[in-house]
């Protein structure tokens, strides 16, 4: 399993759709951007709306709403996560991971460049605010 990797600093939301649908992350920008959704607009991660659209527009479906983190093994098997919550004017902000469960093996996909490896499995190290679940 790989992960894609973000080329931009706030490019985690169009990297964790490719990372979904297993596109790159220029094909997934070129889509992005034809539906108007650019990956340094601050809403790409501070509002769910537009990766959901993203995946939306690829016939992938998600929950309809934000589903509060409990613990790892409750997660459904594709997930998008937020971690690295925080505020900034009273604004919500986080980094957009996706959460995959296959048969045995259960990773987080980080698309975030500074890491030294972007399939995660150090949970505690991770501390995922809420969750959306995908329907692939």
């Amino acid at each position: 399993m790989h992960s894609v990797i973000q080329q931009e600093a706030t490019g985690c939301g169009i990297a964790s759709a490719a990372n979904i649908l297993g596109k790159s992350y220029e094909d997934m920008k070129v889509i992005a951007n034809q539906l108007g959704i650019f990956a340094d607009d601050e809403n790409l991660w501070s509002d769910t709306h537009y990766v959901r659209r993203l995946l939306t527009e690829s016939g992938v479906t998600t929950s309809p709403e934000e589903t509060p983190f409990n613990n790892w093994e409750s997660l459904p098997d594709c997930a998008l996560l937020a971690i690295k919550h925080h505020q900034k004017n009273g604004k919500n902000f986080w980094h957009w991971v996706v959460f995959k469960r296959d048969g045995e093996q259960t990773t987080v996909l980080d698309s975030a460049s500074y890491l030294p490896c972007n399939v995660r499995t150090d949970f505690d190290q991770m501390q995922p605010k809420w969750f959306i679940e995908v329907f692939i």
